[in-house]
């Protein structure tokens, strides 16, 4: 006698459980490929399972119209049905996308959006509708201010990781961002994470943040070259605190007798920064190979290819 069967068939798995699956597959793939398996995965895909985390970060790397990006998330955001609790994506190029986030918010933990165009008036317009985050990463986003950050402090209580790490080029022409600091500093005292790479901060800066932040346990300061707080201050101070920085670990060691080489430039108290004599003083471009895809009738997404890798790049922790 045939035994029976212990096993249940794919189609019959909850569409919560199906969506976790396919959490796990490439973007294109749950877009195109797994709604046309069987009416139930249809379901999990065009249901809110599949989209209480959103990450397309790599994808929107890649995505060089702002409208084929904004389309994909306006696509994407609806489906969560006010359950999404993480988004990760780069390159958000207005405040008015950024405004329509805001409005599926309810329930956001995690927001990633780096590198993107958002003002400070964007961010303080909708600062209040992001309540709910616990982490948010504005890094190399250039047209935010104290203003936003203040703004999103105060209204995101319960914030306990905060990126906003910069690229040195950005930030080659700031004098100051001691008024970032300030404003981490008063609206932001239950962080236990920051990371300010590359800030033009200076010592008063950053000791305030640790007064008022007395539950951070790791701060980036990588590349902050005004800071004059050495190891000895952090181990005797906050023995406790995790602390990258100021000095880039091991990224003079991926130059080859780079003291030699430089030393001309910096004899005098030069602020070049080493990286600026690469590649003419270009730092951390992309080479491009673009491509069409058609994904489905109703989006035709436009995927250009991007080399992820910038000529140099200082290491992350």
């Amino acid at each position: 006698m045939e035994e029976d069967c212990e096993f249940r068939h794919w189609d019959e798995l909850i569409p919560d459980a199906l969506g976790l699956i396919f959490s796990h597959l490439a973007l294109q793939e749950v877009l195109t490929v797994v709604p046309r398996v069987c009416k139930a995965w249809n379901r999990a895909v065009t249901g809110p399972y599949c989209w209480q985390e959103i990450d397309i970060e790599l994808w929107s790397n890649r995505c060089h119209q702002s409208d084929h990006l904004d389309r994909m998330l306006e696509m994407l955001i609806p489906r969560s049905s006010g359950s999404l609790r993480k988004l990760s994506v780069t390159g958000l190029r207005n405040d008015s996308i950024f405004s329509f986030i805001a409005q599926h918010a309810g329930s956001l933990k995690t927001l990633k959006v780096p590198r993107s165009g958002l003002t400070n008036s964007g961010v303080v317009n909708v600062a209040e509708k992001l309540s709910s985050l616990t982490f948010l990463d504005l890094s190399y986003c250039c047209k935010v201010g104290p203003e936003a950050i203040q703004a999103l402090g105060k209204h995101c209580k319960s914030l306990r990781e905060f990126c906003r790490n910069m690229h040195p080029l950005d930030v080659a022409s700031v004098v100051s961002h001691d008024d970032e600091a300030y404003a981490i500093a008063n609206t932001m005292p239950k962080l236990k994470r920051l990371e300010i790479a590359y800030h033009r901060v200076s010592t008063e800066g950053v000791l305030k943040i640790l007064s008022s932040c007395i539950f951070l346990e790791f701060l980036e300061l990588r590349g902050c070259w005004d800071v004059q707080l050495d190891n000895k201050f952090f181990k005797e101070k906050f023995p406790d605190m995790k602390v990258l920085g100021p000095r880039v670990i091991g990224f003079y060691d991926m130059i080859n007798d780079w003291e030699d080489c430089c030393s001309d430039y910096f004899s005098d108290g030069s602020d070049y920064l080493a990286w600026e004599f690469f590649e003419d003083g270009v730092m951390g471009e992309f080479y491009e190979d673009e491509f069409d895809h058609g994904w489905d009738d109703n989006f035709n997404a436009d995927n250009a290819i991007l080399d992820m890798e910038p000529h140099i790049w200082p290491p992350s922790p």
